[in-house]
């Protein structure tokens, strides 16, 4: 995969993980939330990695 490509994984990931604890919260749903955050700091770690990968490329 492309850097390009993962870094749009990433921040799908952001995203969607967004969406989910949004929506967990609206309706009083824990589990949902915790899925929404966890997914949410997934997709800033993978970005986070992708960021220091393009600082050593130069």
């Amino acid at each position: 995969m492309s850097d390009k490509g993962k870094k749009s994984r990433a921040k799908a990931e952001q995203i969607k993980g967004k969406i989910k604890e949004t929506a967990g919260r609206a309706v009083g749903n824990e589990r949902l939330t915790a899925e929404g955050r966890a997914e949410k700091t997934k997709g800033n770690a993978r970005q986070a990695k992708e960021k220091i990968k393009d600082t050593f490329k130069g």
